[in-house]
C-alpha cells in the first residue's frame, strides 16, 4: 500500500465539505477521483499533497515514498528556459555525467596506482549511471517535451514568457521526469491537444508508479484507471474497474441506496404515527411506550437522501416536426481568413437521424464550418442547402447567442413570451436555477451556468437539426452524462464539434475528421476512428504520392464508399455466422431426438425404422461437421 487516507474531515467557514473520507491506493495502481463540481476533489488532493491540513483523520504515506503533485493551475515562476527547467528534474544524473567526464579526463593523464584508483572510481560511477538509465535520459527528456506538444524550436523559450497552459505542460513534464512513486494530477488534460492526450495516456498506462487523477475526460480515465473513488455528498465510495464500469455500478448503488432511504423514511413515518396514536390514548402505559419508541427513533442512524435535487438537470430534445430524409448538403465549401485557407472544396451530406461529430486539431476550422452552416459567416466559395422541413437549433461554445445585459429569466421569457412565469421558473429549476438564481445577469454567470442556459434554450427550440459547438465544455461529469442520454435519444439529426472523446464515442454514428483542409469520413464512433485512422492516412499518403497532390474530395468519397462496402461485408459475415449458429443448434436438437429414438426399447425390434433413424442421424452429423468448419471460417 502506497497511500492510506483514513477518516478525513474538512470544512470551510463552518460548512462541512469532506466527511469521514477513507480509501487506499496500492503500488502501481492508477485511481480516478471523481465527483460533481464543488464536491471537494481539489481540496482532497491538496490534503494528500500536504498543502492543506485535515480537520480530522490522517494521511499515511510511507517515508521512502516520493510524491509528485500537479495542481490545476500551478503558479510557475522560473528564469530558466524550457529545456533547462526540464533538466532540473534530472540534475543528479546530469551532475553524475559531468563528474564522469571530468574523471575521464583525469584518467587520460594519470599513471600507476593513481590510475587504478581513478578507473575503479569511474567504474562505480558508470554502474550507478547505467542503473539510473543515464544513457537514455536525453532522449526521454526530448520525448516528454515533444509528447506534450513542444517542438525543438520551443526548447530555448524562457518559462516566464509562456502562457498559463504552456507552463502547466512544463510542470507536468518535469514531474513525470522526476518519476515519483505516487503522482497526484488535477485535470492534467486541460491544456493538451488530442495528440498530447494520447501520448499522456500511453505514458501513464505504462508508468511504474501509482497515480491519483482528477479529470473530466472520461475517455482518458477509461484508458488508464483500474479503480474509481467517487466523492458524493461529502462521502467517498470506491469502485473497482475503469470509468465505464464505475458508471454502471454507481447507478445500481444509487438505486439500492435510494430504496434503503425510502424504506427507512417509511419506517420513520410509521413509528411517528404509532407514537402520536399512543400519546393520544393519554394513559401512563401508552405514554411510556411512546417515549420508548421515541428513544429508539433518536438512536436510529438516519440515512441521507442519496441524490441531491440540485445536482442533475432534466434535459430532453424533441423535434416539433420531422425533416425530410436529406437534411443538409454542403458542396465545394472554401473558407479562409487573411492569407490562410482553413479548408477548400469541402463537401458532405447529412441524412435524417444521423449523429455526426466533426473532429480535428485546434485551428483547423471546425467552429468556422458550423458557423457557415448556421449562416453566421459566409463561405468564400461553395454552397449549403437545407432539406425539406429542416429547423436548426444552434449551441455556441462562446455563448454569443446569449444577451449579456439580460437576466436568465428574461433570456428565456423574451424568446418564448407564451410561457407563463411559473412555466419559465419550472424550466429553469430543471436546469438547476432556483429562487433568486433566475435573476442573475448573463454577464455574471460562470461557464457552466452559461452552458446550462444555452442548453435550456436549445431544448425549447424544438429543432430537428441540432448544431452543437463543444457542448460538454464546463459541464461536470453528471451533466455530461445527462446530455449524452438526451443526444442518444434525440430522433432528429445532430452535427457537433467536440474534443470530448468519451462523448463522441457514446453519441456519434459517423465522424468527419477535418485534417489538412479536407474532411475524411469514418462511419463509426471514436473507437472505430482510432482503429481505421492509420490505414486511411496511409492510403491517402500513397494516393497523394502517386498523383503528386493533396488528398482530393473524390478520394475522401472513395474512402467513405470503401468503408461502407467493408461494413456491408462485415454485416453479411455476421448474418451468415448467426444463421450457421442457428442451424447448428437446430441440428444438434434433431440429432438428440434421433438418439432418443434409436435407444427407445419400443423400437428395438423395428429394424427398418432403426435403419432409417440411423441414416438420418448420419446425414445430420455430416451436415453438422460441414457447418462446424464453416463456423470456424466465419468466426475468424
Amino acid at each position: 500500500m502506497i497511500l492510506q487516507c483514513s477518516h478525513i474531515d474538512k470544512g470551510f467557514q463552518g460548512d462541512s465539505l469532506l466527511k469521514d473520507i477513507s480509501f487506499h491506493i496500492n503500488d502501481n495502481e492508477k485511481t480516478a477521483l471523481v465527483g460533481i463540481n464543488g464536491s471537494g476533489k481539489t481540496t482532497l488532493l491538496k490534503i494528500l499533497a500536504g498543502e492543506y491540513s485535515p480537520d480530522n483523520g490522517e494521511v499515511i504515506i510511507p517515508r521512502d515514498i516520493t510524491v509528485g503533485y500537479l495542481a490545476q493551475n500551478p503558479i510557475y515562476d522560473s528564469d530558466r528556459s524550457i529545456l533547462e527547467e526540464m533538466q532540473e528534474a534530472r540534475k543528479e544524473l546530469i551532475q553524475l555525467e559531468h563528474d564522469m567526464n571530468t574523471l575521464s579526463a583525469e584518467i587520460d593523464c594519470a599513471q600507476g596506482d593513481h590510475l587504478e584508483a581513478l578507473v575503479r572510481q569511474y567504474d562505480n560511477m558508470r554502474r550507478r549511471f547505467e542503473s539510473m538509465d543515464g544513457y537514455a535520459y536525453q532522449s526521454e527528456l526530448t520525448g516528454v517535451l515533444k509528447g506534450l506538444g513542444f517542438c525543438e524550436e520551443d526548447f530555448d523559450k524562457p518559462v516566464a514568457s509562456l502562457s498559463g497552459g504552456e507552463k502547466t505542460r512544463v510542470a507536468l513534464g518535469k514531474m513525470l521526469l522526476q518519476s515519483p512513486q505516487l503522482i497526484l494530477l488535477d485535470e492534467p488534460t486541460n491544456h493538451l491537444d488530442t495528440n498530447a492526450i494520447h501520448w499522456l495516456e500511453t505514458y501513464l498506462s505504462s508508468y511504474s508508479g501509482a497515480a491519483l487523477i482528477v479529470s473530466h475526460d472520461r475517455y482518458f480515465l477509461d484508458k488508464i484507471v483500474t479503480k474509481v473513488v467517487e466523492l458524493r455528498q461529502g462521502h467517498a465510495a470506491t469502485y473497482q474497474g475503469n470509468y465505464s464500469a464505475f458508471s454502471q455500478k454507481k447507478q445500481a448503488v444509487l438505486e439500492a441506496e435510494l430504496k434503503q432511504y425510502q424504506n427507512q423514511q417509511s419506517q420513520i413515518r410509521h413509528q411517528e404515527e404509532v407514537i402520536t396514536k399512543l400519546r393520544s390514548f393519554n394513559r401512563e402505559k401508552s405514554i411510556k411506550r411512546a417515549e420508548s419508541r421515541e428513544k429508539q427513533l433518536e438512536k436510529m442512524e438516519r440515512l441521507e437522501k442519496p441524490v441531491e435535487e440540485r445536482t442533475r438537470m432534466n434535459l430532453l430534445f424533441s423535434p416539433r416536426i420531422q425533416s425530410g430524409n436529406d437534411v443538409l448538403r454542403a458542396e465545394g465549401l472554401t473558407k479562409g481568413f487573411d492569407s490562410r485557407i482553413l479548408f477548400q472544396n469541402v463537401s458532405f451530406e447529412l441524412k435524417r437521424g444521423e449523429h455526426v461529430a466533426i473532429i480535428g486539431d485546434n485551428g483547423s476550422g471546425k467552429t468556422t464550418l458550423l458557423k457557415l452552416i448556421t449562416q453566421l459567416l459566409p463561405p468564400d466559395a461553395g454552397e449549403i442547402r437545407l432539406g425539406v422541413n429542416v429547423e436548426i437549433g444552434y449551441y455556441d461554445q462562446a455563448h454569443q447567442v446569449l444577451h449579456e445585459e439580460k437576466t436568465i429569466f428574461q433570456e428565456i421569457q423574451d424568446e418564448h413570451p407564451h410561457m407563463t412565469n411559473t412555466q419559465v421558473r419550472n424550466l429553469l429549476a430543471s436546469f438547476l436555477f432556483t429562487e433568486d438564481d433566475v435573476f442573475k445577469q448573463i454577464r455574471n454567470l460562470s461557464g457552466g451556468e452559461r452552458g446550462r442556459v444555452s442548453l435550456a434554450k436549445l431544448m425549447l427550440s424544438d429543432a430537428n437539426l441540432l448544431i452543437l459547438d463543444e457542448p460538454t465544455n464546463h459541464l461536470d461529469i453528471d451533466s455530461k452524462e445527462i446530455l449524452e442520454r438526451a443526444v442518444r435519444q434525440f430522433e432528429g439529426t445532430i452535427l457537433y464539434v467536440s474534443h470530448d472523446r468519451y462523448f463522441i464515442n457514446r453519441t456519434a454514428s459517423r465522424i468527419l475528421d477535418l485534417t489538412r483542409g479536407q474532411l475524411v469520413n469514418y462511419i463509426g464512433n471514436y473507437d472505430y476512428y482510432l482503429e481505421k485512422k492509420a490505414d486511411v492516412e496511409k492510403a491517402q499518403f500513397a494516393s497523394s504520392q502517386e498523383e503528386g497532390s493533396a488528398p482530393s474530395q473524390s478520394r475522401t468519397k472513395m474512402d467513405w464508399q470503401q468503408q461502407k462496402a467493408e461494413q456491408a461485408k462485415q454485416r453479411k459475415r455476421e448474418n451468415a455466422l448467426k444463421k450457421v449458429e442457428e442451424e447448428i443448434e437446430q441440428l444438434e436438437t434433431e440429432v438428440q431426438e434421433l438418439d432418443t429414438g434409436l435407444s427407445d426399447p419400443a423400437n428395438g425390434t423395428n429394424v427398418a425404422l432403426l435403419q432409417e433413424l440411423a441414416g438420418q442421424k448420419a446425414e445430420k452429423e455430416e451436415r453438422l461437421s460441414q457447418l462446424m468448419e464453416q463456423w470456424e471460417e466465419l468466426s475468424e
